[in-house]
């Protein structure tokens, strides 16, 4: 949605009453609000931000220009949960205030010390001739929920990078405190600073150096950089803007990627045995992936549905975008595994064998076994014309497609109405989560994943299988 400048960066306090009402009744008009998905009250819901364990549950921000589906003055919106899958809003927000966030309160991350939680996040300041100055900045968290900012500047920006210099990511690496922040040289590539606070002090960083992780510097701008620990291999995510598509093959605007690492050398700011970059999700919109080393060890993740520069159905209704299913992270054989914790099980309400279904509530799992040398298709959100999200599962020729060309309300056709990858031979399984406006697909227990937003006409809401021989159940979801 294009607003203008003096409206997306309007304070807060500057709307009346009367707007708000009227942004919130636009808001319930929508016909594609999710069930057991976190989507923003109102406004833009882009990247999730500060995903960590802090006083006995596990707290997730969402950021968030409240006021339509557009990039404005941000702030970050704070849930809690205690399985992972049942978020709640706290009533409790980052709010860009000061001097040093002046124009948002941009992504970041978190992390429980001393029965406090630590805040670290990209102040986003502009002056009067709108040059950014991106300030890594910070703020604590009590028990009570009460926010307290620092009002020192931990890390400005450096003279090798340009004002893309963003996303602060924070971890505990053997007893010392690390952060990554995406930026972008001189030479306007992407790559990834890393960082050490000086005698374990948070408020206090050190550059080590830029990270070296076999990285082409292809992209113009990485963002969102995580390093997390999976059965104690480095796994960095990131989303590198621009990348050659010569180097990976991706059809979203931007990808959202991985490399398994095999160990993290801090002295010379290296990960050792980086794998080669890949897809972390296949479907047409994942982005912004956030993830934490619980204190249980467990690899965490949640991605923003949505992507940055793109115009969504729900854009008329004054809200955008939603975060996907916790994901536990794995690897098996090399390769990243992606699934939904365990508690996702608790949504089941009831279950049936899978057939045919002329119609659902659009709010469902499917939990199905494609045999070995066959080709099936498969219609979600599928009516009595034949039109529906088509899911092709080819055991024979290796290979899934998803293709929405039929479903729903059509946007972002120019990067495409298909999705798809490579798969083994064998007989293939998916688990599929659908929320109204959102679907989820896990091939092989998180092998590959394709995460993707579907706004349906009405009288969209069947299954149909169309070829094939699938077996399974069908689970209907309560959240």
């Amino acid at each position: 949605m294009d607003l203008p400048r003096e409206v997306r960066y309007r304070p807060y306090e500057d709307w009346s009453t009367e707007e708000l009402a009227k942004i919130n009744n636009n808001v319930k008009k929508s016909p594609w609000h999710v069930s057991y998905h976190i989507e923003p009250k109102s406004g833009l819901l882009n990247d999730p931000n500060g995903f960590s364990f802090f006083n006995g549950k596990y707290t997730l921000f969402y950021q968030n220009w409240p006021f339509a589906a557009a990039h404005g003055l941000k702030q970050w919106v704070h849930t809690e949960s205690e399985d992972l899958v049942h978020f709640h809003e706290t009533n409790v927000e980052l709010r860009p205030d000061t001097k040093n966030d002046s124009h948002g309160a941009y992504s970041g991350s978190a992390y429980e010390i001393d029965d406090k939680l630590f805040l670290f996040y990209t102040g986003n300041v502009r002056d009067e001739n709108w040059v950014r100055d991106p300030l890594q900045i910070s703020a604590w968290m009590d028990k009570d929920r009460n926010i307290t900012k620092i009002e020192n500047v931990l890390i400005h920006q450096p003279k090798d990078v340009t004002e893309h210099f963003r996303d602060p990511q924070i971890f505990n690496y053997k007893g010392q405190f690390y952060a990554i922040v995406g930026a972008q040289n001189l030479d306007e590539s992407g790559f990834v600073k890393l960082y050490k606070a000086v005698n374990k002090n948070v408020e206090n960083w050190e550059e080590v150096g830029n990270l070296d992780f076999d990285n082409s510097g292809s992209e113009y701008m990485i963002e969102c950089p995580n390093l997390v620990f999976v059965d104690d291999k480095p796994v960095l995510i990131y989303c590198p803007q621009g990348l050659d598509k010569a180097e990976l093959d991706y059809r979203n605007i931007y990808p959202n990627t991985y490399k398994v690492c095999q160990s993290f050398d801090t002295e010379n700011a290296k990960l050792v045995g980086a794998s080669d970059i890949q897809n972390l999700d296949y479907g047409f919109e994942a982005y912004a992936t956030q993830a934490f080393n619980a204190p249980d060890g467990r690899a965490l993740a949640i991605s923003w549905i949505g992507l940055p520069d793109i115009d969504y159905p729900t854009d008329q209704y004054d809200y955008q975008g939603a975060l996907s299913l916790v994901k536990e992270l794995s690897i098996k054989d090399g390769k990243l595994y992606q699934y939904p914790v365990e508690a996702i099980t608790s949504l089941r309400d009831s279950s049936e064998t899978f057939a045919d279904k002329a119609q659902t509530n659009n709010t469902y799992e499917l939990e199905l076994t494609f045999p070995a040398n066959q080709k099936s298709e498969l219609l979600l959100f599928a009516d009595d014309k034949g039109n529906g999200l088509s899911l092709t599962v080819d055991t024979k020729d290796c290979k899934i497609i998803l293709d929405r060309s039929k479903a729903g309300v059509q946007y972002a056709t120019k990067f495409g109405i298909t999705r798809e990858c490579t798969i083994d031979t064998k007989e293939t399984t998916a688990n599929i989560f659908v929320d109204n406006s959102i679907i989820e697909i896990f091939i092989n227990k998180g092998e590959k994943v394709f995460t993707s937003r579907i706004f349906p006409e009405a009288g969209q809401n069947g299954i149909t299988l169309k070829s094939g021989d699938v077996t399974g159940t069908y689970f209907d979801l309560k959240y």
